[in-house]
C-alpha cells in the first residue's frame, strides 16, 4: 500500500531536538498535522514556533513519557485538538555508554523505563484512537543495537531488543484492527544523542560526527511510513554489521570480544 500523508494526525515523542525534531519537520513538510511531545517545554515551544512559521499545523504538549498522567494528557490533548490520531511515532529515548560490571540497577531501570515501558504504555493508550484512524500506523524508532547487542550498550541494547520484539508481536496482533506497525532500525547518527547519556565512560572511538544527519534519517523514516515498510535498517555500518552477523554470528561475537579486550588491555 501507499500511505497518503497529507492531513494525517501524528504524535512524535522526543520532538524537541535531534531525530525527533527532524521527523516532526519532515512530516509537517508532507502535510501531516503534528503534536510535538518532549520534556523540555521551552525547546519544544521553539520547535513548534519554527514549524508554524513554515506553515505547519502543530501543537506542543510538554510530556515526560515515563509518567502515566503525562501520557494520558498527551493522547487526550491530541484527540481533542485534531479529532483523532493516525500516526504514533515512538522516538523518545535515552542511552547509557559504559560496561555492565560498572553500571547500576537505577541506570538499567531508567533506560528500560524510557525506551521500552513508556512507548508500550503510550501505545496502549493510543490504540483505541489508532483503530479509528485513517490508514493508521505505529512507528517505533529502535536501533541497530535492537538487532545486535553491543558491548558497552547492555541496557540500551536490552531496551531496544524489547521494543523490536514487541513490535513484531504487535504487527500480527494489530492487523485485525487495521493498524500497521513499522520498525525503524538506525545506525550511527549525528543527532546530539550522546549529550544526554546517563553514562559516558565506555571505551571506543564513536565517530558520531560521521553518522547520518537527523534530516537524512527523518526523510527515510517519512518514506518508510509512506511506503508502509515493515522494517527499515538505516546506515551503512548498521546494514553491514547486521548482514555480517546474520551469516557469521560466532565470528561477529569473537571480533567484538577481541575489540573489547584490546580496549581494556592492562586495566
Amino acid at each position: 500500500m501507499s500511505r497518503d500523508l497529507k492531513g494525517k494526525r501524528a504524535i512524535v515523542t522526543g520532538a524537541s531536538s535531534g531525530i525527533g525534531r527532524a521527523i516532526a519537520a519532515d512530516l509537517v513538510k508532507a502535510g501531516v498535522r503534528v503534536v510535538l511531545a518532549s520534556r523540555g517545554a521551552d525547546k519544544l515551544n521553539e520547535v513548534a514556533d519554527a514549524l508554524r512559521a513554515a506553515g505547519g499545523d502543530v501543537l506542543a504538549v510538554p510530556t515526560d513519557v515515563t509518567k502515566p498522567d503525562d501520557r494520558s494528557r498527551l493522547i487526550e490533548t491530541t484527540v481533542s485538538a485534531f479529532g483523532g490520531l493516525d500516526l504514533l511515532v515512538n522516538n523518545a529515548g535515552v542511552g547509557s555508554w559504559g560496561h555492565f560490571a560498572d553500571s547500576t540497577e537505577p541506570i538499567c531501570r531508567t533506560v528500560l523505563e524510557v525506551n521500552f515501558f513508556a512507548p508500550v504504555e503510550l501505545t496502549r493508550l493510543a490504540m483505541p484512537h489508532l483503530t479509528r484512524g485513517n490508514q493508521p500506523a505505529l512507528v517505533n524508532v529502535t536501533s541497530m543495537c535492537g538487532r545486535k547487542g553491543m558491548p558497552a550498550w547492555p541496557e540500551y541494547s536490552a531496551s531496544k531488543f524489547a521494543l523490536v520484539g514487541i513490535s513484531e508481536a504487535w504487527r500480527a496482533e494489530f492487523q485485525r484492527y487495521g493498524v500497521d506497525v513499522l520498525t525503524i532500525v538506525p545506525g550511527l547518527t549525528n543527532s546530539g544523542f550522546e549529550k544526554n547519556w546517563l553514562r559516558n565512560d565506555g571505551k571506543a572511538d564513536l565517530r558520531f560526527d560521521l553518522g547520518m544527519t537527523p534530516e537524512y534519517l527523518a526523510a527515510k523514516i517519512t518514506d518508510a511510513i509512506r511506503k508502509n515498510r515493515t522494517e527499515t535498517v538505516l546506515g551503512t555500518e548498521a546494514k553491514r554489521l547486521l548482514r555480517f552477523n546474520r551469516y557469521f554470528p560466532r565470528l561477529t561475537n569473537w571480533l567484538l570480544a577481541r575489540k573489547v579486550k584490546k580496549l581494556y588491555a592492562g586495566k
